[in-house]
């Protein structure tokens, strides 16, 4: 059982989980730290109101401002349209901003692997979906011994029979204080995982049914992969999907018990056209809480999310900025190189910012990290990434100083916390007071 399992609050987290990370010691081996931060924990760093300026580069920084704007703008509108909100935390594996989401009104988190379900219940946290099959032998025994804890909610999904049988060798013989929640996925031709036909899911469903060690706990699904952007053939995709996962749940209700039951869907991407199919607020299923796993929204980008969102400004029917999400991260590299003109070469590379949804788009420059004055970059671009290095396009008159900072958009959220394990919080993009340290645990 997690070790901070008597301090748990109504959402499920331990209350004191940031004390846990304030009390962290940084040292030299802390990539983009001052230097003088090495000795002190987190909580005594903070206290020394440090600033930007004082940072190395390269560097990512959140914007705290915009985090707490994306976790109201996403908390209202899952209660308007009837959505319990399990975030997927494998996108920042950071248990500061996981209990941040949770105080906003989630209902849990969603994670993707066993070892980040580990973490989570280390860190105490109670409501817990995998988005996956629990297929390690050791995974399943060591959730067999978490629910031993009555407050601990945990799900997990299934695509087959031959993985039912699996989970059930791996659990004979264990002491199991409750069978184990579990959702038939159903996927689709071309996607990921899932059955791929709405009769395979029901056999496996009917399989799970008869298993004294798994609970049908209703249907899972992940729309995401079947489209990348918001074309007409996209979205028709997308919203065909759905249908047959609604009318799967909607088939099984003889199979389900008398227990709360779950139908999830839900990337960053295509929410809008799940709120459309599920129509939960307008025509709820019994017994059913459905739930959606949206996870970047928390920080949004500048890049594949911004073209994709439903909650990009640039999509709202109602423009009010009220209502969209912002940007809340942001990448900062060195220019240490001008060895022609139009070309600057950064000191960011792949190992510091995402590229797998779109390169880092440069907006503006400053003399220095935290430097009250900074320029636009019209028409400057990122054409290419080393490991090490960004190659900055720019206009051959554009005057760019050798040390000179470049702050970047930049896309997919999910891989751009990998690369850090510190990340300095400042109050807002205008401002260089670092406010927190989100500490991640890939």
């Amino acid at each position: 059982m997690c070790k901070a399992c008597n301090n748990l609050d109504r959402n499920g987290v331990v209350v004191s989980a940031d004390k846990e990370v304030d009390g962290t010691v940084l040292s030299p081996r802390d990539k983009g730290l001052p230097a003088r931060a090495a000795g002190m924990s987190v909580e005594q760093f903070l206290a020394t109101t440090p600033r930007l300026s004082e940072f190395w580069t390269p560097l990512l920084v959140l914007s705290d401002d915009a985090l707490a704007h994306n976790l109201a703008v996403m908390a209202d509108w899952c209660t308007r349209h009837g959505f319990s909100l399990m975030p997927h935390g494998k996108t920042t594996m950071a248990p500061t901003l996981w209990q941040r989401q949770l105080e906003a009104g989630a209902h849990g988190i969603t994670l993707a692997t066993a070892g980040q379900v580990r973490i989570a219940r280390d860190f105490g946290f109670g409501s817990i979906m995998l988005a996956n099959a629990l297929t390690d032998a050791r995974g399943l025994r060591f959730v067999a011994a978490e629910l031993a804890d009555p407050a601990f909610s945990f799900s997990c999904w299934v695509d087959s029979v031959e993985t039912v049988e699996l989970m059930e060798r791996a659990l004979t013989g264990v002491e199991l204080a409750r069978p184990i929640n579990v959702c038939v996925e159903l996927g689709a031709a071309g996607g990921r995982t899932g059955a791929r036909t709405a009769a395979d899911a029901s056999v496996v469903a009917k399989r799970i049914r008869q298993s004294a060690v798994l609970r049908l706990a209703g249907v899972a699904g992940y729309e995401g992969c079947l489209a990348h952007d918001r074309s007409e053939q996209g979205l028709a995709a997308v919203r065909g999907y759905l249908e047959k996962m609604l009318a799967l749940h909607t088939s099984l209700a003889d199979d389900y018990d008398d227990q709360e039951v779950i139908l999830t869907a839900g990337g960053s991407a295509y929410f809008d056209i799940v709120d459309e199919v599920f129509n939960a607020v307008n025509n709820p299923l019994p017994r059913t809480r459905y739930v959606l796993r949206s996870g970047a929204y928390l920080t949004h980008d500048d890049g594949f999310y911004r073209g994709i969102s439903p909650l990009d400004p640039s999509r709202l029917d109602d423009p009010d900025p009220a209502q969209a999400l912002r940007p809340a991260m942001r990448g900062l590299a060195r220019v240490v190189s001008r060895p022609e003109p139009g070309l600057a070469l950064l000191d960011a590379g792949k190992r510091d910012f995402p590229y797998d949804e779109g390169l880092p788009v440069p907006f503006a420059c400053s003399p220095d990290l935290g430097s009250a004055g900074s320029t636009k970059l019209a028409g400057a671009s990122v054409s290419a990434m080393n490991d090490q290095h960004s190659f900055l396009r720019l206009a051959p008159e554009q005057e760019l100083a050798i040390g000179a900072v470049v702050a970047l958009g930049l896309s997919h959220p999910c891989t751009a916390f990998d690369k850090w394990q510190y990340i300095p919080v400042v109050q807002s993009a205008q401002s260089d007071l670092v406010v927190g340290l989100v500490r991640t645990y890939f």
